[in-house]
């Protein structure tokens, strides 16, 4: 298998565990070398604060055991698609390389997930430009997937599916690390069955325990069938 460069665009910390942190585990338990941006710090919240978040996020990451993670410290509740923060992601994703980046589901009800979206798929073109004020040498990632973290009661229907079924313990495990947002506030508690429920079932799809979804606006390229026979 040939090693690739993974970057998962994140607004809050916390997000990509909920909507994508089983792949994560399972890229680097195949070898992948897997960043990780959180665009805002997530506060302020009902039970958080800054330093909090911080220590949160560290034992989430140390679980993940991804290569990196930063946080661009822009506004939370207040992450707008604009040029400072198309910027800061373009020089990020020229920094890191990836081969396939992935953000939020363009559809939710949280205006910072919107942002976030909007953000990647500006800074994923602005990151191959030349003549412009960037740092780092143009790059462009080939894929851009969505994974799914939404605020919104939205009918989804995913392109594809990752087995997740010997990772999703340790999913949990790091979604349980912001304590401050799932166990301390007890209206997210619901966050660990809803969670379990959708996983299962995109799983029962692929006849695997759990499943996470994923969805692109572009067409894969599949050049042997080996991962799906």
């Amino acid at each position: 298998m040939t090693k690739k460069k993974f970057l998962f665009i994140s607004p809050h910390p916390d997000d990509a565990e909920l909507g994508i942190g089983g792949t994560i585990l399972k890229l680097k338990k195949q070898g992948h070398t897997v960043f990780m941006v959180d665009l805002t710090d997530g506060e302020p919240t009902p039970f958080g604060t800054k330093e909090k978040r911080k220590k949160e996020t560290k034992k989430a990451t140390k679980i993940l055991k991804v290569d990196e993670r930063i946080n661009l410290d822009l506004p939370n509740r207040y992450l707008f698609d604009n040029k400072e923060a198309r910027f800061l992601v373009a020089e990020t994703i020229r920094k890191y390389k990836p081969d396939i980046l992935f953000c939020p589901y363009p559809e939710d009800a949280h205006p910072d997930h919107l942002a976030a979206t909007k953000i990647t798929e500006a800074a994923r073109f602005y990151a191959k430009y030349t003549k412009v004020d960037l740092t780092g040498q143009p790059h462009y990632p080939f894929y851009l997937f969505y994974f799914f973290s939404s605020h919104l009661r939205v009918s989804v229907q995913p392109n594809f599916f990752i087995d997740i079924s010997d990772c999703f313990a340790k999913k949990i495990e790091a979604i349980k690390c912001y304590r401050s947002q799932f166990i301390d506030n007890s209206k997210n508690k619901f966050v660990f069955s809803y969670i379990e429920n959708i996983n299962r079932h995109w799983g029962s799809l692929i006849r695997k325990e759990f499943a996470e979804g994923l969805f692109t606006k572009e067409a894969i390229e599949v050049n042997n069938f080996e991962s799906i026979l």
